[in-house]
C-alpha cells in the first residue's frame, strides 16, 4: 500500500503523507476506514514509529484522518479535501497559463499540449 523511495530526497514522513493523501483522494481508503496502526506500518516499512506518527499528525492537521482514542486513526470525509485540491490545481493552472501567455505561447499551442497531456501523451 505504502512504499518508500530511499533515493527520493523528500523526507520519509513526507513520502508517507503524500502516499496516504493520494490513496484517500482516489477513494482507495474510503471515509471511515481504519488506518494501519503506527507500529504495524513502522514494522512493515522498517522505519521508526516516530516517523509514522509524524506523518499521521500531518495528515490529521490537514483533515485527511481523525483519531479515536483507544481505537486508532480513521479516514475523514474527503469531499471537502477533493474540492480544495481541485481549486488549488485550477489556481496553479491559471498561473501557468498566464506565464505562458506572457512568454508568447498561443492558445492553439496551449490547447495542443493540454489535449496531449489529457490523453497521457506528454509531447509538446
Amino acid at each position: 500500500m505504502v512504499t518508500i523511495d530511499y533515493h527520493n530526497r523528500a523526507p520519509i514522513y513526507e513520502q508517507v503523507v503524500e502516499r496516504f493523501q493520494t490513496l484517500i483522494l482516489k477513494g482507495v481508503l474510503p471515509p471511515g476506514s481504519q488506518m494501519p496502526s503506527v507500529r504495524s506500518l513502522a514494522v512493515e516499512l522498517s522505519i521508526n514509529p516516530n516517523t509514522i506518527q509524524k506523518a499521521y499528525t500531518v495528515l490529521e492537521q490537514q483533515g485527511y484522518i481523525y483519531p479515536v482514542k483507544g481505537r486508532g486513526n480513521f479516514v475523514a470525509e474527503s469531499d471537502v479535501l477533493i474540492e480544495q485540491k481541485k481549486n488549488t490545481f485550477i489556481e496553479k493552472l491559471a498561473t501557468l497559463l498566464e506565464e505562458g501567455r506572457a512568454l508568447g505561447i498561443t492558445l492553439v499551442q496551449c490547447q495542443a499540449v493540454l489535449e496531449n497531456c489529457w490523453k497521457g501523451e506528454r509531447q509538446i
